[in-house]
């Protein structure tokens, strides 16, 4: 079990040094941590729940992803909680404990991703690896008021990570400094310093921001703002996103009288997309871990066993149209290109939900297309974490992650400024 000085983000501790000599390496000194669903050579890969540790062996590889940063010179200090069977974006484990969010003590983490999030936000490590199908980056990130980078789909290998569904998985990671954010995305990505390219333009999605529980000033005043004083205001854009989604991706059309589209924080074509996605990674979900889930019958949080059960009742119908709405979506928003604060512990069920509805809404734009996302950290408001998210199209995270480097200096600057302001 963790400790309260180490925020309870840690599994296990232990030290993997880089395998050669760190001097000139460019990830040097830097130590970093790794959700519990990377295998590490030696140890057991814990999924999140006790029955999943006990029922499986010690992994004899390393995962890939995790020997890249080792290679080039970071050091690996251990393991992290994460949400069980990684099918939470919440960050609370009912086995393990909650990690402690260090920017708001009172509220949950985010996950899957936890314990990543955490040790990177509490100042433990420089960097961690996490993975991201639904938001399990991007939504601790936020909550945790730390940068964190969900890559291209299938640019990062998922060797020897547990998947949860392929479709949508990737190998993210969190950091304070966005110079080390792109130092790590470099070395993950397989790509050499990459010369920033200035953005053609800058598409702000009017509509998402009407989600918001914050005044949407508040967010985006800051970022056009920087915009404006480092490549000018004719590069902002504005778009009704849910209207040209739904226009633009004729196999969303099945989906748009399901799930929750009639309440107020829904965008019906993006309520759509969440419906797609949950139908796909719970397919996937029983493909991968059914047999075990029916086999070993594990100790499962209620959350957790709820979403689980729902699951195992899933059938194949519809699966060939949520591939051809990712197919659809990726070149919609390619042509197009050419969440809130975080719930407190333990929160009622009822509200939860509608978070939980804002937040799929807007993570599954990313998730279902393939693109790349980032979440920065922009100061608080009422006590609590804000945070901005940008996208860029499929192979552009080179792109993406020189934009945050350039943009946060001028961004920091203006949040300040922000802060200060009432809205």
């Amino acid at each position: 079990m963790a400790k309260d000085s180490d925020y309870g983000a840690f599994m296990e501790k232990f030290v993997l040094q880089p395998s050669s000599s760190a001097h000139e390496l460019p990830l040097n000194s830097l130590t970093f941590a790794v959700k519990d669903v990377f295998d590490v050579e030696g140890y057991v890969t814990g999924f999140g729940n006790p029955d999943w540790l006990r029922t499986h062996p010690v992994a004899t590889s390393t995962a890939p992803a995790v020997l890249a940063v080792l290679r080039r010179g970071a050091t690996c200090v251990g393991k992290t909680v994460m949400d069980e069977m990684a099918y939470s974006t919440n960050g609370e484990n009912i086995h393990y404990g909650t990690p402690r969010n260090p920017c708001v003590p009172d509220r949950v983490p985010g996950g899957s991703s936890s314990g990543s999030a955490v040790a990177v936000g509490a100042k433990l490590v420089d960097f961690a690896l996490g993975t991201d199908t639904g938001g399990s980056v991007r939504v601790p990130a936020s909550y945790c008021g730390i940068l964190g980078f969900r890559p291209s789909h299938d640019a990062i290998s998922t060797a020897g990570v547990i998947p949860l569904s392929q479709s949508f998985d990737t190998v993210g990671w969190f950091a304070r400094d966005p110079a080390i954010l792109n130092k790590v995305g470099q070395v993950l990505l397989g790509f050499q310093d990459v010369d920033p390219v200035r953005p053609t333009q800058i598409i702000v999605a009017s509509d998402c921001f009407q989600l918001l529980t914050i005044p949407s000033d508040r967010v985006l005043q800051p970022f056009v703002k920087s915009v404006e004083k480092l490549y000018g205001g004719h590069l902002v854009k504005h778009e009704i996103l849910g209207d040209y989604i739904q226009d633009k991706v004729p196999s969303l059309k099945p989906f748009l009288s399901e799930g929750n589209v009639g309440q107020e924080y829904n965008i019906p074509s993006l309520a759509a997309l969440t419906h797609t996605t949950v139908l796909l990674q719970r397919y996937e979900f029983k493909n991968n871990h059914g047999e075990w889930v029916w086999t070993v019958k594990p100790d499962l949080g209620p959350w957790t066993s709820e979403r689980v059960g729902k699951t195992l009742r899933t059938t194949d119908d519809n699966v060939d149209i949520c591939h051809s709405v990712m197919k659809e979506l990726r070149a919609a928003l390619t042509a197009l290109l050419g969440p809130g604060p975080p719930p407190k512990l333990q929160m009622d069920p009822t509200p939860m939900e509608a978070i939980r509805t804002r937040a799929y809404s807007l993570h599954s734009i990313a998730g279902v297309s393939g693109f790349c996302q980032v979440s920065i950290p922009l100061g608080l408001y009422d006590n609590l974490p804000v945070s901005i998210s940008l996208l860029a199209k499929h192979g552009s995270d080179g792109f993406l992650l020189n934009l945050v480097e350039t943009l946060y200096n001028a961004l920091k600057e203006d949040v300040g400024i922000a802060e200060n302001m009432r809205y």
